[in-house]
């Protein structure tokens, strides 16, 4: 994982707009652990854009009940 004072160059500029645009003041260890690899957290991080955020199709809060429910089916932890 690549914590957040050791992110530099683009790492640390993604890492600042996933703060920036989710609103919290940390960056979520899914994240971290796909920095190691800047290009693979940067194409990751604009899919995740593209759909919950930037897409009008459904507003943001019911696509993030929608990603709660499927991670509750899954017994998913995170």
């Amino acid at each position: 994982m690549v914590e957040e004072a050791q992110a530099a160059g683009s790492v640390k500029e993604i890492y600042d707009e996933i703060k920036d645009t989710l609103g919290v003041d940390f960056v979520p260890n899914m994240y971290k652990v796909m920095a190691p690899n800047p290009a693979y957290l940067e194409a990751t991080w604009n899919k995740l854009k593209a759909v919950m955020i930037e897409s009008e199709n459904l507003d943001r809060l019911t696509k993030e009940i929608v990603a709660v429910a499927v991670s509750a089916v899954n017994s998913c932890d995170y």
